[in-house]
C-alpha cells in the first residue's frame, strides 16, 4: 500500500462514501425514469453462445443504441423482421455456421414481439493450414540460419486455428495480427501479409487457409540514440544496453534492455525503440528516451509483524554521490525485537552488467533467552540479469552473543558467492514459476570460547508456484549446514534459527533452534518446508484471499538430530500493488498452541 498523500479521516471518508452512493443511486433512478421503453421486444432461441451473439448485434437489439427513443411504424418494423434472417446468417457465419436455419416471426403485444429461432446446423472445421514466408526470411530459411527457423517457428507459435478446430471469423482475425506481431518481433519489422484467403465449403463443412508473409528485412541494432539524460552518463546507459550494434533487434532484446533501464533506479521512465522502415536496416538506430529519477530520495515506512513486533524503516538513496557515478543507499530499522543499518556503496552499471561494490552493516537481535550483536564489512561485485542475480563478496563477520552462559564473541573472513535464479509470471506477486536461491561461502573463523579454523556454509532454497484449477499452490523446501571443527563457531549470525512468519508457522520467531541449559543458540545445520495452497473469496474482490498451510522444520547441530516441528493454520492475503499483506493462524504441534502470524507494512 502506496501513500502518496495523508489519508481523509474515517469519518470524512464514510461521509464521501455515502455521499457517492447515494448520488449513484439517485442518478441511476433518474436515468431508469427517464429511460423510454424499447420500441420491440427482441426473444432468441439458439445455443447460448450464438443466442448472445445474436441478442448483441443484430439490429433489432440494437435499437436503443442506433435510435434511443424511437418509435418504430408497422413499415419500418416490417423491414427490420424481413432482413433479420440474412443478418443472423452473416452473424452465424463469423462462428462457422454456413448452413443455418433461421426463422423469424412478429407477434403482437405493446411493444411488439420478435421471436428468432435458430437452428445452427454443422460447423464449418479448418481442413488445411499454409503459412508461406517470402523476402529476406525465405532466403535465411534456405540458407538454415539458426535466427530464420526462429523467426519461422514464432510465425506459427500458438496459431489459434489449426486443422481439426472449429473455423471462427473472430480467431480468423487474431490469428493473422498475433503471427505478423511475432514475425516483427524477431526483427522483421516491416514484415507485412501479402495475401491471406479463408476459403469455405459450405457444403463439406470445411475451410482451407492461407497466408503469404513479405518479410522485409531483418533489423540489427545500430547507434544508440539517448535522450533525457541529465545528470548521469551515456557510458552508464551503454553498459545497461549490453549489446554490440549489428546485433539482431528483436522485441525480446528491446524489451530486456528498457527493463534493466526501469531496474536500474537512475530512471523513473524508460523508453528503447527501434522505427520500423528505417534508411538502413542493418544499423537501424535504437532511440532511448529517458527521464532520471530526483538524485536523492528518502523512504519511510511503518509496519507490524508477528517476528519483530511493531518496525519503522528509513531509506536514503543518493544515485550521484559526491558526483560520482554511483549510488549510495543507507537503510534503517527499528523494531522491538531487531535493529539494524545496512549501507551500500556501489558502481553505475559497468560492462557486462557489473557493478562493483562496498557494504557493510549493523543489527542486534533480542529473543527470550540472548541478545545477538553483529556487524559486517564486505567488498564485492554484483550482476544482475535475467533470470539471475548474482554477488561475489569478501566479507569480514562479527558477532557477540550476551545470554544466561555469558559472552560469546566470533569473528569469521570468507569468500562468499550468492545467486538467485527467477521464473516466475510476476516478481512481486506470483502464481506460476520458480526461485532458487543458492549460497556458498568459505574462509577462516575464530571464536572465543572456542578456537580457530576454516568454514565452509551452504545454503538453498527453493520455492514453486502452481496454479491447480482454482487454487494457487506453492511449496517451500530450506537447507543449510556450516561445516567446521566443533570448537569452532562461525559469527552467530551466519548459523541456522527456524520459527516465525516465513519459517515454521505456529512458533516463536528464531525458537527451533538448539538449546544449552535452556539458552537459544544458533544451529549448524536448517531444515524446513511448507506447502500452501490459496484461493480469491469473492470475484468482486480478486485480491483477498483465505489459504491453507502446512510447515515443518528445525534448525539443529546436525541433521541427526534434527526432528521436525509441525505447524498448520489457516490465513488471510491481500495482493495489494506493493506486495501481500499477510494475517495467519497457526497451530504449533509440539507447543500445543495457536499463533497469529501478521505482517503489514506501509510505505510513504
Amino acid at each position: 500500500m502506496s501513500i502518496g498523500r495523508r489519508p481523509p479521516g474515517l469519518a470524512g471518508l464514510l461521509l464521501a462514501t455515502c455521499i457517492w452512493l447515494v448520488a449513484g443511486c439517485a442518478t441511476k433512478g433518474d436515468e431508469d425514469k427517464k429511460k423510454p421503453p424499447p420500441p420491440v421486444r427482441l426473444e432468441v432461441e439458439a445455443p447460448r453462445e450464438l443466442k448472445d451473439l445474436l441478442g448483441t448485434h443484430l439490429d433489432l437489439a440494437r435499437l436503443d443504441v442506433i435510435a434511443p427513443g424511437t418509435s418504430l411504424d408497422e413499415t419500418e418494423l416490417a423491414r427490420l423482421v424481413s432482413a433479420t434472417p440474412a443478418q443472423a446468417r452473416e452473424l452465424l457465419q463469423t462462428e462457422g455456421y454456413f448452413n443455418p436455419q433461421v426463422e423469424v416471426e412478429k407477434l403482437a403485444g405493446d411493444p411488439p414481439v420478435v421471436q428468432v429461432r435458430v437452428q445452427p446446423g454443422p460447423r464449418v472445421q479448418v481442413r488445411d493450414v499454409s503459412i508461406e514466408v517470402r523476402g529476406p526470411l525465405a532466403e535465411a530459411t534456405a540458407r538454415d540460419e539458426p535466427h530464420a527457423r526462429e523467426a519461422q517457428k514464432a510465425l506459427r507459435h500458438n496459431w489459434p486455428l489449426p486443422p481439426g478446430a472449429p473455423f471462427r471469423n473472430p480467431l480468423w482475425s487474431v490469428g493473422k495480427r498475433d503471427a505478423l506481431a511475432q514475425l516483427r518481433a524477431q526483427a522483421y519489422l516491416d514484415a507485412e501479409w501479402q495475401d491471406t484467403a479463408a476459403r469455405v465449403d459450405a457444403d463439406r463443412q470445411a475451410a482451407e487457409l492461407s497466408l503469404v508473409a513479405e518479410s522485409g528485412p531483418l533489423y540489427r541494432t545500430g547507434p544508440l540514440r539517448i535522450r533525457g539524460l541529465k545528470a548521469h552518463d551515456e557510458e552508464t546507459v551503454r553498459n545497461i544496453a549490453n549489446f554490440d550494434p549489428g546485433t539482431i533487434a528483436t522485441e525480446e532484446l528491446l524489451l530486456d534492455f528498457q527493463e534493466r533501464l526501469q531496474n536500474s533506479n537512475l530512471f523513473d521512465r524508460a523508453t528503447v525503440t527501434v522505427r520500423p522502415q528505417a534508411d538502413d536496416p542493418s544499423a537501424a538506430p535504437v532511440n532511448v528516451r529517458l527521464r532520471e529519477r530526483k538524485l536523492q530520495e528518502a523512504t519511510f515506512g511503518v509496519g507490524i509483524s508477528a517476528d519483530v513486533g511493531v518496525r519503522t524503516t528509513v531509506e536514503h538513496i543518493h544515485r550521484r554521490p559526491f558526483g560520482w557515478a554511483a549510488v549510495a543507499r543507507n537503510t534503517f530499522e527499528v523494531s522491538q525485537l531487531r535493529r539494524s543499518w545496512q549501507g551500500e556503496l556501489s558502481t553505475h552499471t559497468l560492462p557486462g552488467l557489473w557493478r562493483n561494490l562496498v557494504g557493510g552493516g549493523a543489527e542486534r537481535i533480542e529473543s527470550d533467552t540472548d541478545t545477538v550483536v553483529s556487524g559486517r564489512l564486505r567488498v564485492g561485485r554484483a550482476q544482475d540479469t535475467r533470470p539471475i542475480d548474482r554477488l561475489v563478496f569478501l566479507e569480514l563477520e562479527r558477532s557477540l552473543r550476551r545470554s544466561a552462559l555469558g559472552r560469546e564473541q566470533s569473528n569469521a573472513l570468507g569468500l562468499h558467492y550468492h545467486g538467485i535464479w527467477r521464473d516466475v509470471d510476476d516478481p512481486l506477486l506470483p502464481t506460476r514459476g520458480n526461485v532458487w536461491v543458492g549460497q556458498v561461502g568459505a574462509g577462516m573463523a575464530e571464536s572465543e570460547p572456542g578456537g580457530r579454523g576454516p568454514f565452509t556454509r551452504l545454503y538453498g532454497r527453493y520455492r514453486g508456484y502452481w496454479p491447480v484449477g482454482r487454487w494457487y499452490t506453492q511449496a517451500r523446501v530450506e537447507l543449510g549446514q556450516v561445516f567446521t571443527r566443533d570448537e569452532v563457531l562461525v559469527p552467530e549470525s551466519m548459523r541456522f534459527r527456524a520459527g516465525g512468519d516465513d519459517s515454521v508457522r505456529g512458533y516463536a520467531y528464531r525458537s527451533l533452534t538448539p538449546q544449552v541449559n535452556g539458552v537459544d543458540t544458533g544451529g549448524r545445520v536448517i531444515f524446513t518446508t511448507s506447502v500452501e495452497a490459496a484461493r480469491p473469496f469473492l470475484k468482486r474482490m480478486p485480491e483477498l484471499w483465505g489459504a491453507v498451510f502446512v510447515d515443518a522444520g528445525r534448525a539443529a547441530d546436525r541433521f541427526g538430530d534434527l526432528k521436525p516441528a509441525f505447524g498448520a493454520g489457516v490465513g488471510l492475503r491481500y495482493r495489494s500493488p506493493i506486495g501481500p499483506v499477510s494475517l495467519d493462524v497457526a497451530y504449533g504441534e509440539e507447543v500445543r498452541k495457536f499463533r497469529l502470524h501478521l505482517n503489514v507494512g506501509v510505505t510513504f
